[in-house]
């Protein structure tokens, strides 16, 4: 404003100047015509052609440009002065909430020079450290809890309204998958969304290897030594491997974010999108669905009532483990009923520490013998002797009638009459594939074997696929076919991963899974092991090297199947070495069983023989008849020392 007066009083002069000229012309032009005119013909002014009109247009001119300047100068001045105005202001503001925040968290030192505010000394700086660890201080964490960060599972983070690739369920197969993409697609965004509180784990140590750890803290570090001696962790990655899901959108090289303790209730197969449980909408372009499966209980159970409920066990999840870890060391006895790979490892496990706490452990189920829906008879008794060895009472032939509390105890009544009190029953009995979203995304169902039907893509529809425990997938060789086991998790969950980039490859693995009974006693299984299959056994005096401790030593890998999947078998080559007579017939050291089907392989296990697994995939891959199994057993050199 006083920039306007300082320029309206250096034109002033000059404006009245213009004015004086102006009035003496006008009288002049009146004396010469003898009249005084009534007005001042503006026109005659700028038009004629010599005298003082024209010196008063470029004056009326100059005037009207003057003040036209004069007034867009001081608009413009104004203008500027008010936002400098106000951005003084603002850095007036910023500098005190900083000089404020300095005062409350650097050392009184920072102010003894000027500069300390701007540029304060690096290992005075604000503490990023305190906000993130670094790696060193990051692995444990992230090994001991497998949560992900506070951070992540806030609620007022926003979530990704929309995801490339949706992964449903925190298992294996989904963390196959979400690597596999990851190596097609390196820029690809993955969002795994889980209703368990944990990221992504194995499940095989649950019921192994964590048994027999000696650290008191097992529960908590989840970390356990393979028979090999190697120590590791549960978790397949520690949480930085992961980003948080809301700042995925954002990621510029994209990652995998979890999505934890949330779970999918609704599919819109239409509309390409899924709804948590929270209401909460996620689009996708590609979806997975690997959901794994619940575990099965018994309708005796069920109808027992809530307190019996409270006292039993449905086994799958960390969570279970915690809980019966802390039950068998509070409790006098423990009923573990299914003698199948879940229950027998259990068993063996619990048995082990009977010795030393005086725990009882009972194992019950309605076959002749433990595992006796997998193995031959003859195999299956030897097992169950093995088992009771380990400090198992077994009950076999056993029916549940029913189940009741009385006296602080659980009274089991079987329905030959027997009767067995314990503290706590561990349900064991089998697996039900989750199929929840089945109905309203309208996908199908398979009658006979349960889970979702797919192609040989393990497509369900053309943006849809389904892998794990809930597949129900068409095998070349043998049909079709639902597995729940660790390999098939990890193959069907990689090879879904891949069609999902654009691979377009059909499934023709052939998965194995392995049950250890102990450090001592393991076997590994491939295809269709059914005892009511007929089998042919073949036989060898087992050596120190035929446990599954000496073959995690050999193979430096305590997962068997992450390494023996990627291994293949073109042309097996027979030992040489005859197969001697074995001298105590129900000595069952070590050996191949072949299950057929019309005289052919479908199916084949290997006991306490290890890394043997890709000659047995070709055989069954081949699918031939063969006249002597013996000669066929010599490719596995069961034989050599």
């Amino acid at each position: 404003m006083l920039k306007c007066n300082t320029v309206c009083k250096r034109f002033a002069p000059l404006v009245r100047a213009s004015s004086t000229v102006c009035r003496q012309n006008v009288r002049r032009a009146g004396l010469n015509n003898v009249r005084t005119p009534t007005c001042v013909p503006v026109a005659r002014m700028s038009t004629e052609p010599l005298g003082g009109g024209g010196d008063n247009l470029k004056y009326a001119l100059l005037v009207g440009a003057a003040f036209v300047g004069s007034l867009t100068y001081a608009v413009v001045t104004l203008k500027g002065d008010h936002q400098r105005s106000v951005k003084r202001m603002e850095d007036i503001s910023t500098r005190l909430q900083k000089s404020t925040l300095h005062i409350q968290s650097a050392p009184p030192v920072w102010f003894s020079a000027p500069s300390a505010l701007s540029k304060p000394k690096p290992e005075a700086a604000p503490s990023a450290e305190q906000s993130s660890p670094p790696p060193e201080a990051a692995a444990p964490d992230a090994e001991t809890t497998g949560k992900p960060s506070a951070d992540s599972t806030s609620p007022s983070h926003k979530l990704p309204s929309h995801t490339p690739y949706l992964l449903i369920g925190g298992g294996t197969a989904s963390f196959a998958a979400a690597r596999s993409i990851r190596a097609r697609d390196p820029g690809a965004k993955v969002l795994i969304v889980t209703d368990e509180p944990d990221l992504p784990y194995m499940r095989p140590p649950l019921s192994k290897e964590l048994w027999f750890s000696d650290d008191p803290s097992v529960t908590e570090t989840l970390r356990f030594k393979q028979w090999n001696g190697k120590e590791r962790s549960i978790y397949f990655q520690p949480p930085s491997f992961y980003i948080n899901p809301e700042d995925l959108d954002s990621a510029e090289n994209g990652g995998v974010a979890v999505l934890t303790s949330k779970k999918v209730v609704h599919m819109d197969v239409r509309g390409n999108k899924v709804k948590l449980d929270d209401d909460t909408e996620i689009s996708y372009d590609k979806c997975l669905i690997a959901t794994g499966g619940i575990p099965r209980s018994l309708q005796v159970l069920e109808r027992s009532g809530e307190e019996v409920m409270k006292r039993t066990t449905l086994f799958r999840k960390i969570e279970d483990f915690k809980s019966l870890d802390k039950v068998s060391r509070s409790v006098n006895s423990i009923t573990i009923i299914g003698g199948g790979f879940l229950g027998s490892e259990l068993a063996c496990a619990l048995g082990r520490k009977s010795t030393e706490s005086g725990l009882e452990v009972v194992q019950m189920f309605p076959e002749k013998g433990n595992m006796g829906k997998v193995l031959p008879e003859y195999l299956s008794n030897w097992t169950t002797e093995k088992v009771k060895k380990e400090g198992v009472k077994i009950i076999s032939e056993a029916l549940v009638k029913s189940v009741a509390c009385k006296d602080d105890k659980l009274e089991i009544q079987l329905k030959d009459g027997r009767l067995v009190r314990t503290d706590h029953i561990v349900a064991a009995v089998g697996l039900e594939p989750n199929v929840d979203l089945a109905k309203s995304a309208g996908l199908e169902v398979d009658s006979d074997f349960g889970g979702y039907r797919v192609n040989a893509e393990l497509q369900a529809r053309s943006n849809i696929w389904v892998a794990g425990d809930a597949a129900c997938f068409y095998d070349i060789r043998l049909g079709r076919r639902r597995v729940e086991h660790h390999d098939h998790a990890v193959v069907s969950g990689r090879l879904a991963g891949e069609n999902m980039t654009g691979a377009s490859k059909p499934y023709w693995h052939q998965s194995m899974f392995w049950s250890d009974l102990g450090p001592d006693v393991g076997y590994e299984a491939i295809g269709i092991v059914d005892s009511s299959l007929p089998t042919v056994g073949v036989f060898a005096k087992a050596t120190a090297k035929d446990t599954p401790k000496a073959a995690t030593e050999k193979s430096g890998t305590g997962i068997r199947s992450e390494s023996e999947t990627e291994d293949t078998a073109t042309s097996p080559v027979a030992s040489a070495t005859p197969a001697p007579a074995v001298e105590h017939k129900d000595d069952y050291g070590k050996g191949v069983i072949f299950y057929l089907r019309d005289k052919v392989v479908v199916g084949i296990i290997l006991w306490n023989v290890f890394n043997r697994m890709p000659i047995a995939r070709k055989i069954i891959k081949d699918g031939e008849e063969h006249a002597d199994l013996n000669e066929v057993a010599k490719l596995f050199n069961i034989h050599e020392d």
